[in-house]
């Protein structure tokens, strides 16, 4: 019998962030574009095409890209074993370095889609930013594997442990080069220690908003072993609820912890400045972004996200079995407030936001 609660309280980590919830004004004319190369895998409409041509958004078409690109890695090395992700992962890491090689027949098709997006970022990319994107990338992929192997031993880590490894898995810091793409941002910058904290905060606040969202998500289907509220529970012995109290404090002080560095940023020079100060910027828009995609999109709460969102009470979702070798084909989406009524879908589960093999 199962004696977990049926509800749980998920705080509002955002009330006091800074940076409200703001919308790119050239969203919906990338996204068409994203979602057509995304869906079909080739290139765009000749409609879409003539309008995105016209406006000048190519470091927002890279965020988007690169957005697809996690969500589609992680559906496919989130149920397999190291040694199939340590393969898939390798095919990606050599698409990276090698933009303009073809791709083998046959191989897994994730090499194919880094391939054409670094094809395309790197001709807006400014160099340096093309360089630390590697560097943070290919340490998420490294992570990603750390990761595999945890899972198929059954490993769950301490919080310290987790969080040391989360920070890379979680591929935030990575994500926000994406804000360093339309300059030439200073290697001495991007490497000041006081920089360097700066983006860890932001890091750890997705990271930890985001296990306290997946977590209802990752405990039916069996995928909850990688998330920071179940190192919490287990190492200090608390429910669902008592965990993410502790996980939304902690998320407090990072804040207080990222609010109190910005005061400790240096200058490199006016001409310098500016740009750090745009850079800072773009990353603090990061954490609420995350924030209102999780409750706006399907892939966590269905379609009730709003209303989990505001009322702040998640009903937890049953158990659901997967498959020790779980078909990738399988992976389409749902909606999730099925499940949240105890009407279980019938045949394989199906989760989150796309069929890769389509």
């Amino acid at each position: 019998m199962d004696t977990r609660p049926r509800v749980f309280h998920l705080p509002d980590t955002m009330l006091n962030w800074p940076w409200p919830r703001a919308m790119n004004p050239h969203f919906e004319v990338v996204k068409a574009g994203v979602d057509a190369s995304f869906r079909e895998f080739k290139a765009l409409s000749d409609e879409s095409q003539e309008v995105f041509d016209k406006c000048d958004c190519e470091v927002l078409r890279i965020g988007c890209d690169l957005h697809h690109i996690y969500l589609i890695v992680d559906e496919y090395t989130d149920i397999e074993n190291a040694v199939v992700t340590q393969e898939m992962l390798d095919i990606v890491l050599d698409a990276l370095h090698n933009p303009h090689k073809t791709r083998p027949e046959g191989e897994c098709i994730l090499g194919e889609i880094m391939r054409q997006f670094w094809a395309r970022a790197i001709q807006t990319a400014s160099p340096s930013s093309q360089r630390h994107f590697i560097e943070e990338f290919t340490a998420y992929l490294s992570a990603t594997i750390v990761e595999a192997t945890d899972r198929e031993q059954g490993h769950c880590r301490s919080i310290n442990d987790y969080l040391k490894l989360r920070r890379d898995t979680s591929a935030m810091k990575s994500t926000v080069t994406v804000c360093e793409m339309g300059m030439e941002l200073p290697d001495e910058v991007f490497y000041h220690p006081v920089i360097v904290d700066l983006v860890d905060c932001i890091a750890e606040l997705c990271l930890v908003d985001n296990d306290m969202i997946s977590y209802n998500r990752e405990q039916a289907t069996g995928g909850e072993s990688h998330n920071l509220i179940t190192a919490i529970m287990l190492e200090l012995g608390l429910d669902i609820s008592g965990a993410m109290a502790w996980a939304a404090r902690y998320h407090a002080e990072v804040q207080k912890r990222f609010m109190g560095g910005l005061a400790k940023v240096p200058s490199w020079g006016p001409s310098v400045d500016v740009l750090v100060q745009e850079y800072l910027d773009g990353i603090a828009r990061w954490p609420q972004g995350l924030h209102c995609w999780s409750f706006e999109t399907q892939r966590y709460f269905g379609t009730r996200g709003p209303e989990m969102q505001e009322t702040g009470l998640v009903p937890l979702l049953p158990k659901v079995k997967r498959k020790d070798a779980f078909p990738v084909a399988g992976v389409r989406i749902v909606d999730l407030s099925k499940i949240m009524h105890h009407e279980q879908p019938s045949g394989v589960l199906e989760f989150g936001l796309f069929s890769p093999l389509k």
